[in-house]
């Protein structure tokens, strides 16, 4: 059973979340993974892309000189 966060009110309105370490760890690795997603999905928009091809070829010849 995953362990539910407990909303803390004030006056009737949610002030705060208390929520266990797994969880909040769990949702720190998510909102990591979603910035690197956006950030890739930037660059995309922005052109910066290189054919596949191209990479295979430079990571090849990178490990051919090791």
């Amino acid at each position: 059973m995953v362990p539910q966060p407990l909303v803390i009110t004030q006056n009737g309105g949610a002030k705060a979340v208390l929520q266990d370490v797994a969880s909040y760890e769990a949702t720190q690795e998510t909102l990591a993974l979603l910035k690197v997603l956006a950030l890739g999905q930037q660059e995309v928009s922005a052109g910066k892309i290189k054919p596949m091809s191209d990479v295979v070829a430079r990571l090849k010849a990178k490990k051919a000189q090791a």
